[in-house]
């Protein structure tokens, strides 16, 4: 089989446990691992601290995972589309740690490359500094930032070969390269399997050395917030 699997209940087997901590790619509904958070959510595994930049939205994407009280925490940059969130945050049964956007892209890449922490100006003398050091460098402040590392990292990737190599595509390339490189295991869903071989190397985005697991999903592909002209304004 090597690297590919039937499905995603098969290439999550033996990988997760509960308390576990998991990356998934996307943002908003852009770029999700659809199949594999289904598969989480069908394996019951709870006590998830789930590093996202967002939480999906009500009744799918990570808001599956929500509304069943699998996820204990959440790592994030934003989360204002999802209303289950709120309520649970609100109410106490949900822990969030929120970053600014640039400093959890920075996180995970750091987490990826094997850097444990670094500096970013990025929340100074904000609520974001709090309890964490302070250091001045050439007369300005800067607030450290832990690397991110998680036991799971379930990635959405357009084109896959048979090594894994994988290719994304426009937008929805987004965190799935970056956390590709900084879980302990990296497990993969793509639109298209193709020979080792016929991708372009110089096309490839993400070694297929990150990936240890893949599948071939079918994807909903659901439109966050739909807009349109009235019948006026054509």
């Amino acid at each position: 089989m090597g690297k590919i699997y039937p499905d995603a209940k098969a290439a999550l087997e033996g990988l997760t446990f509960d308390g576990m901590t998991v990356m998934a790619g996307g943002f908003g509904l852009c770029g999700i691992p659809e199949n594999l958070i289904a598969g989480l959510k069908a394996s019951g595994v709870k006590g998830l601290t789930v590093i996202s930049n967002n939480a999906g939205v009500d009744g799918f994407g990570l808001g599956q995972l929500l509304e069943t009280h699998q996820i204990k925490k959440m790592i994030s940059s934003y989360v204002g589309e999802n209303k289950e969130f709120e309520r649970q945050y609100l109410a106490g049964e949900l822990e969030l740690e929120f970053n600014p956007q640039g400093t959890l892209a920075e996180r995970i890449r750091a987490g990826g490359a094997g850097i444990p922490a670094f500096f970013t100006a990025t929340g100074v003398g904000t609520l974001v500094a709090e309890g964490k050091e302070v250091r001045s460098f050439d007369g300005r402040d800067y607030v450290m930032e832990t690397g991110l590392v998680a036991d799971l990292s379930i990635v959405k990737a357009w084109k896959a070969d048979e090594r894994g190599n994988l290719v994304f595509r426009k937008t929805a390339r987004n965190f799935n390269p970056m956390m590709a490189t900084a879980g302990k295991v990296c497990v993969v869903e793509v639109e298209e399997i193709v020979s080792t071989g016929s991708l372009d190397p110089d096309h490839i985005h993400t070694p297929g050395i990150y990936v240890d697991r893949l599948i071939q999903g079918t994807f909903e592909k659901r439109i966050e917030q739909r807009t349109v002209r009235s019948s006026e304004a054509a």
